[in-house]
């Protein structure tokens, strides 16, 4: 069942002949061999054993009953080999537990993983992130009692942000915190739709909680950031007494059912203890370290439920026999075929190739970006590469996900009836990557971040970075044979955006703002187009040059002879096949969408909140 999780030929080639490794002495010791074999280790626990846990975990989902959550029970064992593996940790520092692998490398593990089950994989993201902070931010102290056992998966993390009255506008929070006097604080307030808030994984949780201490300024520049465990930790790490974290609810959701998503009710029967992590009133800028990981991790979580779906899709197409092929005409001695032989069924199936292709590209890149920052000691090119993954990041989170539960979509129609019921996994996987477009900041808020922060970072020269990497792409790209019409759409397509770019740029900055923040989803919608463009155009200058050396030339007749006999020559023509679709079929109705942006109706701004329709 391997090859319904992800496609091992594509993440070899965007691993090894795409994107490559970063050449740096911190990862010397992992040649192709070595890869190869972890993302083979990745792909047996995933198969073997978290996919087993998927549909339990779906139909069971997480219990609360006398105050106490439980997890599906499949979900025990595959956790406890997960982090016997040491994959909670893979890609951090060995000094806390890790394994120091690339974060390009921990890319192909994490697909595998998530693909097999996403509602599993978010108890590993809450606490790998929470983790983090405490790494980043923690006293010595700190990272002494909880640092160790979170990266090893002994203590789980979350992340407390949200509450009732406080959704996305996380400065209208009222959580407060009032010090005492051996410098903890008393933290009393409620918090909802905390994913993995409670659960029977870990002996303990680790949250970090935004919280206002009294006295603070208003909004998000009053919010510091506390770390409460659900249990005390002592002085020799032992466990302490409970610190009235108190799990309310849970919520009965559309998807991710087996992910405990929690109500918190945090002092409100006796007190409840937090130290501060980092410094008063800095809580927002370093939340935001988590935020930006995560945000990542839901892009992740979007891809690798897409993929998934992809292949099951293409598995059943495969061997679903139904209809006559078109070109039999009314043979009446014509035999029914499989239905991936039909016009439209491949046609969904080619669209969920170059979407999950492209967002397999882009993940993997965006991983490698990463690394650069870790090993590079260029200081510009450094900077350069953090101003870069900015600009990506709203990308990788907002139009990844879109595009996913697009994706997931084309699986349930391929099944056709059967896609529709809950016997087939296509269905839930559609429901489960729904949720991706919303939480960790909704797909919305993604845009415009893109469009009210990151075209204006550094003055506008972090986008001009973006586009210059495309560009880059485009100029080594011409005069590779076989490729010199994507080229040309490409680069028309980037300049394109990049005139986009500005004018939108403008309107931020004039009276036209709202305007601007109208056609904010459209143009990361059109911007990340324009990327998968790229990404693909990147693959196929790669695989034209390999395909006329292993079939001669490019001509159809030459390659589909060859490709019946050689898997490579048929994986090249697969290659050469998604980039023509995307960049001449799916890029273009991006032209209309820049243009109606260009244009800038105000139809959003003008119309009247009553014009909606009757109360």
């Amino acid at each position: 069942m391997a090859q319904l999780i992800a496609d091992r030929r594509d993440v070899d080639f965007v691993l090894h002949e795409q994107i490559g490794m970063v050449d740096h002495e911190l990862f010397n010791e992992f040649n192709r061999k070595t890869i190869d074999l972890i993302v083979s280790e990745a792909r047996n626990l995933a198969i073997k054993e978290i996919l087993p846990t998927f549909k339990e975990g779906d139909e069971m989902g997480c219990r609360l009953e006398n105050g106490t959550v439980t997890v599906p029970p499949s979900f025990k064992r595959a956790w406890k080999l997960y982090c016997e593996g040491e994959w909670l940790a893979m890609c951090d520092d060995p000094e806390v537990g890790g394994q120091g692998m690339p974060k390009l490398v921990g890319c192909a593990a994490l697909e595998y993983m998530i693909g097999a089950n996403s509602a599993f994989m978010l108890y590993y993201g809450m606490t790998h992130g929470a983790a983090k902070l405490v790494e980043a931010f923690g006293t010595q102290d700190q990272k002494k009692r909880y640092m160790k056992k979170m990266f090893a998966g002994i203590w789980g993390g979350t992340m407390l942000l949200t509450e009732p009255e406080a959704g996305s506008d996380v400065g209208a929070l009222t959580t407060t915190a009032i010090k005492k006097a051996d410098g903890t604080y008393a933290i009393q307030g409620t918090k909802i739709f905390i994913s993995a808030g409670d659960h029977d994984l870990c002996e303990n949780i680790i949250h970090p909680v935004l919280a206002r201490i009294e006295g603070a300024p208003a909004g998000t520049k009053g919010i510091s950031l506390f770390l409460v465990p659900k249990y005390h930790v002592n002085e020799d790490n032992s466990l302490g007494d409970f610190n009235n974290i108190v799990c309310t609810g849970l919520e009965h959701k559309m998807g991710i059912h087996g992910n405990a998503t929690a109500t918190l009710s945090l002092g409100e029967k006796g007190d409840c203890i937090g130290t501060l992590l980092g410094e008063e009133n800095k809580g927002m800028p370093e939340m935001f370290q988590m935020m930006n990981e995560a945000r990542a991790f839901v892009g992740m979580q979007g891809f690798a439920v897409a993929s998934a779906s992809y292949m099951y899709a293409l598995d059943y197409a495969r061997n679903r026999i139904q209809g006559r092929h078109l070109l039999a005409g009314k043979d009446p001695a014509a035999k029914d075929v499989p239905i991936i032989q039909h016009p439209d069924v491949k046609r969904q199936l080619l669209n969920m190739k170059v979407y999950t292709e492209g967002m397999r590209s882009l993940i993997y890149y965006y991983g490698k970006c990463a690394d650069i920052v870790h090993t590079t000691a260029d200081e510009q090119h450094k900077a350069d590469t953090r101003a870069l993954i900015e600009v990506l990041t709203p990308i990788v989170k907002g139009y990844i996900t879109d595009k996913a539960l697009e994706v997931c979509s084309h699986g349930v129609q391929v099944y056709g009836g059967y896609g529709y019921i809950c016997e087939y996994p296509v269905e839930q996987l559609m429901r489960d990557s729904r949720i991706f477009m919303i939480y960790e900041g909704t797909n919305g808020i993604q845009a415009m971040d893109l469009i009210g922060r990151k075209l204006r970072l550094n003055n506008g020269e972090s986008f001009a970075y973006f586009l210059h990497q495309i560009r880059k792409t485009v100029n080594a790209a011409k005069g590779i044979e076989g490729i010199e019409r994507l080229v040309e759409t490409v680069s028309h397509a980037l300049d394109r955006l990049e005139a986009l770019a500005r004018e939108l740029s403008q309107r931020t900055r004039s009276e036209k703002i709202f305007n601007a923040h109208a056609f904010a989803h459209p143009f990361l919608d059109v911007t990340g187009d324009v990327t998968f463009a790229w990404m693909h155009l990147w693959r196929a200058s790669v695989a034209a040059p390999k395909l006329i050396k292993k079939a001669g030339s490019l001509e159809r007749e030459a390659v589909n002879a060859m490709a019946e006999k050689n898997k490579d020559v048929a994986y090249y023509a697969g290659q050469m096949a998604s980039a023509k679709f995307f960049i001449h079929t799916l890029l273009p109705s991006a032209y209309g969408k820049m243009d109606a942006i260009m244009e800038g109706d105000s139809s959003v701004e003008d119309i009247l909140e009553v014009s909606f329709g009757s109360k």
